[in-house]
């Protein structure tokens, strides 16, 4: 009878150790529940954002690693790496998506005319969807403090906003240690005043 009840008090915790990684892994990867608002891709904030009055944020987005974060997937690398995550695709697989692509798990209906997957890290990455936001007048009536931005899905972001991907933790390892300041640096494009 003991060795029954050891057998079923073995069978047990490992149960519960099964449940506790495998929770902790689909956390780590997975997609938000619902979404708010349409994506619409770089093109359409390209519109505005393409001028040197308006700080050439568009450039600076496609000099850097961010708009080249889905074609990462294809290379040698990142299939090498992908084998040792059991990752089949990267450029298919949610665990890379998450982080390399924008709005890759949002709906179809939420993917605007524009939306394209292979934009990779876009302005909406970080910014959030833009569907409700992109228009002039609406970007107007934010800058004025007369519209809250987060009611149209506007995100300000933040250190916590690139430490969703750009981590050690709960994520594929990354290359180096995140360095919050020298990459904000790095990546800024504010708005210039006036």
């Amino acid at each position: 009878m003991k060795t029954f009840q050891r057998i079923i008090a073995k069978i047990s915790l490992l149960a519960i150790i099964i449940f506790y990684i495998t929770s902790i892994e689909s956390y780590a990867f997975d997609p938000p529940d619902e979404y708010d608002h349409q994506f619409i891709g770089v093109t359409k904030c390209k519109m505005c954002h393409k001028k040197e009055k308006k700080g050439l944020q568009y450039e600076i987005w496609r000099e850097s690693a961010h708009s080249r974060a889905y074609e990462v997937l294809a290379t040698p690398e990142a299939k090498e790496l992908s084998e040792k995550y059991g990752v089949i695709d990267p450029q298919k697989d949610s665990k890379c998506l998450r982080c390399h692509t924008t709005g890759h798990d949002a709906p179809s209906e939420l993917r605007g005319r524009k939306y394209d997957i292979s934009e990779g890290v876009g302005c909406e990455s970080c910014h959030g969807a833009g569907g409700d936001y992109y228009k002039f007048k609406v970007m107007k009536r934010i800058r004025r403090g007369s519209i809250d931005p987060q009611s149209v899905g506007l995100i300000i972001p933040n250190e916590d906003t690139c430490k969703e991907c750009h981590n050690a933790g709960g994520h594929m390892p990354v290359k180096e240690e995140f360095n919050f300041k020298i990459m904000w640096a790095k990546i800024a494009h504010p708005i210039p005043e006036g």
